[in-house]
This record gives structure tokens, sequence and C-alpha cells, in this order.
């Protein structure tokens, strides 16, 4: 039996009856960049089917000065690998795929016109919520968006800005078994085959359009990590196959097994429902494996979405740092520190610390880095900084240039933590304040000796392809 998509998923924007004379229903991809485990996509289906129409999902690709802020040849070749893949599957289910060189409100405007219904995704990005003001004041037919890229929806889970993880973390248990629930593909009912739609991009080649775009080519593509969901569930399986035994208890230790799903969590390529039900169906591993990868893939990462929806400015010093953290951080502002360097020596892991510059390393060259290293990366930018504020904006252009899965509400939030969100006072320190501090001596929990050796190892693969 087919199950329906949840209430609490559907947002009417515009409120009137669907078109009567459209050609389509349409769907804005955009957030959720699949083909499956797609509830957008499924419910544009589900009323496409309803009014005997086809389907069109439609992407806007921008780049050059208009493009999306901080993106680079990296993210765009992953971005684009993603979109292949989910135009081939589209079209396998009789969807047609527009893809036009405009930003996504253009073209989900531009296409609303000969459309009966509009489906949208949903994301929690500033620009993401400028797109979709822009979409609702433009288009006169009926607006639905669907949320398919956290499991709780966001306000369900909360109505307010979170303190921390663990005042998030009650609410979320009590409510997320209902949501954590198959995705039945839909079946369409009339194929897309005779419209005749104007497009202006065939993804099918990824490298072609990327060589014709105007961007940033300095941080290239990564041969570490490709994208597209059908890669996304190779990654998936291997690792609750092979690595996830021992998660609960390896899970900040960099030699262990890691999912590797956040680059295609951030480019909606792949459900974290579909991951949840995945882990929750593993037959290997404990409940301690089971409710550690939970608490990370759910708790941690929709306190992330819940910090940037309920906070204007989460990209400012200013305003996603608490009031507190500040005060402490301008008191020690003054402080001597015992290293200082300019952002390209750290670009470029040219400081005193070896384990500091296999990290960057990592980053720099593969795109990734281990959580746990990740917090030391961010402590020691604070440390080595003239000044916090000078710290907060260094340290998230480097991880939104380097990172894939930069520029996301987890990157955000994880590099405002560094400055205290979503954390207490400590003991006092120099240069911290009450700040937590993280010293060398969290490098003693993993072999920081074989991490060195193994980023040598991953960085040579990166540069023999």
């Amino acid at each position: 039996m087919r199950m329906a998509i949840q209430g609490e998923r559907i947002r009417v924007l515009n409120d009137v009856e669907p078109r009567g004379d459209g050609d389509y229903v349409l769907y804005l991809l955009q957030q959720a960049n699949r083909a499956q485990f797609n509830p957008a996509l499924e419910f544009a289906i589900e009323e496409a089917n309803r009014l005997n129409l086809p389907v069109v999902a439609c992407f806007g690709l921008l780049d050059g000065a208009s493009g999306f802020p901080e993106a680079n040849a990296r993210h765009y070749a992953f971005l684009l690998q993603g979109l292949a893949d989910a135009k081939a599957g589209l079209e396998t289910r009789g969807i047609g795929f527009v893809m036009r060189k405009a930003s996504p409100a253009k073209v989900a405007i531009d296409l609303s016109a000969d459309a009966a219904l509009l489906v949208l995704d949903r994301g929690y990005l500033a620009i993401q919520k400028g797109w979709y003001r822009e979409i609702t004041a433009a288009v006169t037919t009926r607006i639905v968006q669907v949320e398919g890229d956290v499991v709780v929806p966001v306000e369900t889970a909360s109505t307010k800005h979170e303190y921390a993880a663990r005042t998030l973390r009650p609410k979320l248990n009590r409510l997320w078994d209902p949501f954590i629930a198959e995705l039945t593909p839909r079946k369409l009912k009339r194929k897309a085959e005779g419209l005749k739609l104007e497009t202006e991009i065939d993804v099918s080649d990824p490298e072609a359009v990327l060589a014709g775009m105007s961007l940033d080519r300095v941080v290239g593509p990564v041969k570490r990590f490709t994208g597209g969901e059908t890669q996304a569930r190779k990654r998936l399986n291997a690792f609750l196959k092979d690595g996830f035994a021992g998660y609960g208890a390896g899970r900040n230790m960099p030699e262990a097994a890691a999912s590797h799903m956040s680059p295609y969590l951030h480019f909606g390529q792949i459900s974290p429902v579909e991951i949840a039900l995945a882990v929750r169906e593993a037959k290997i591993g404990d409940d301690d494996d089971h409710s550690a990868y939970l608490e990370e893939l759910i708790v941690r990462r929709e306190l992330a979405m819940n910090h940037v929806f309920y906070t204007e400015g989460y990209d400012d010093y200013d305003r996603a740092v608490p009031d507190w953290a500040r005060k402490t951080l301008a008191e020690h502002a003054e402080d001597a520190r015992p290293h200082t360097y300019a952002e390209d020596q750290l670009a470029a892991g040219e400081t005193h610390d070896l384990y500091w510059n296999a990290a960057m390393r990592e980053m720099r060259e593969t795109g990734y880095m281990h959580n746990q290293l990740r917090m030391y990366w961010g402590k020691k930018i604070l440390d080595w900084s003239p000044s916090p504020k000078e710290a907060f904006a260094r340290t998230l252009r480097l991880n939104n240039r380097y990172f894939l899965d930069g520029r996301d509400p987890n990157s955000f939030t994880n590099v405002a933590w560094v400055f205290g969100l979503h954390d207490r006072p400590w003991q006092t320190r120099k240069v911290f304040g009450t700040v937590r501090y993280q010293s060398e001596n969290s490098l003693k929990k993993f072999d920081a000796k074989a991490y060195v050796k193994a980023v040598e190892a991953l960085c040579a693969a990166e540069a023999d392809g």
C-alpha cells in the first residue's frame, strides 16, 4: 500500500486552484536533486495524475558573478554529476527535464506560465528563501512546497531557535518515528514525451557543461567523490556492509570508517530519511552504533537547520555568535598569541602544527575532513588569528571554499560552534576566554601519525588521478 506524504511536509504558498489550461505540473528541482525518494517529486506526480497531466522538472544554473555565493569548480562539478544522474532517472520515469542558465526563481517563473501547478522543494539558506519569495510574488498559479531534506520539518520540530542539541534532541526523539517511513515511487500516468520543451543545457555531459561555465577554477574538482544519487547509495551500502559495526565507539576517530554522506546530503542527492531507514534496517552493528549514527544524521544536522532558519545573519559574527561568547572573546582579544598566521599561510597548511597542516591538506586537496579534525582545525584558527571576528571570517571562507559540503547549514553552524554557539562557558583561558578550547591533547584520542600518512596517500591518489 502506498504511504501518503506526511502533511507536515506540505505548505501551500499560493492557495488558488490549479490552472485549468495548464500543459503540465512543474517541479522546481532545486534542493532535492534526485529522482528517487523525493517527496516533492512524488507529490508533483500525484497532482499530475489527478489532473491527467505530465510532470516537468526544471533547474536553474547560475555561474559567474551571479552564481551561487562562493561556489567554485569543485562544487559545480559535483553538482553537475548529480544533475546528470537525476536527469537520467527522471527521464526513465517519463518526466521532462529543463535546465537553463538563469536563477532557479526565473526558470520557475518562466515555465509556470504554462503550468497548472508549481511544486517546490525546500532549503533553509537565505538565498533559497529569497528565491521562494520571488517565485511567490510572481507566479499566479497554485504553489505547493514539499519538504524532503530533513527528517522532521523544522517548524514541526521547534518553533524557536534552540539553545543546544540537548534542548532539541528530546523534541526530535518524540517526533521522528512517523517521519522515518518508506516513500513508494508513484507511477506517472502521462509521460512528458510529447511536450516541446526548450532547454539551454544538456547536463548529460557534466564535464562539457562545467567547461563552458564562468567560475573560479583555482579550486578544482576532486576525484575522491563523484556526485549523484547512484554514487550516494553505493557509498551508503558499502559503509553499512563493511564499516558500520563499531561506529558508536569509533565515530570520533578519523581512521575508523565513515559514511561520507555529507556531500550527498548537502546537494540533495540522497534523502536523510532513506539513510535513516537503511541504518535502522542494518543487520550489523549494535544499539550504540545505530543511535550514534542517528544522532549525527538527525539531531546534529537538524540543529543546524534550526539555526539557519531562525537566525538572520547566520554567516555574520555579530549575529551568529551568542552574546556571552562575543563578550568573553572581546575581553581576551588583545591576549598575546604564541603563533599568528596570515590566511594564505593557513590555506597552504604552512603552520608549525604538523597535524593541523595534514587536516588542511586533506580539506584543500580532497574536499573532506573528518569531524573530529574539523573541530580542532577551527579552534586553532581562532587561536592563530589577530582577532576573533577575523578568525570567524577566515574559518568560514576556508570552509566554504574547499569543503565539498561547504556553504551548508551544517557548515555555518559548525563554524559558529567554534566561537561558542550551542555550547556553554568553560574554564577561562587566554585568547578564548570562557569559550571552549581544544588542545593538541585531543589528538591523542586517535592515531594522529597514521592519520598524516593516510592523508598523504589520499592526496597522492588525487594527484595521480
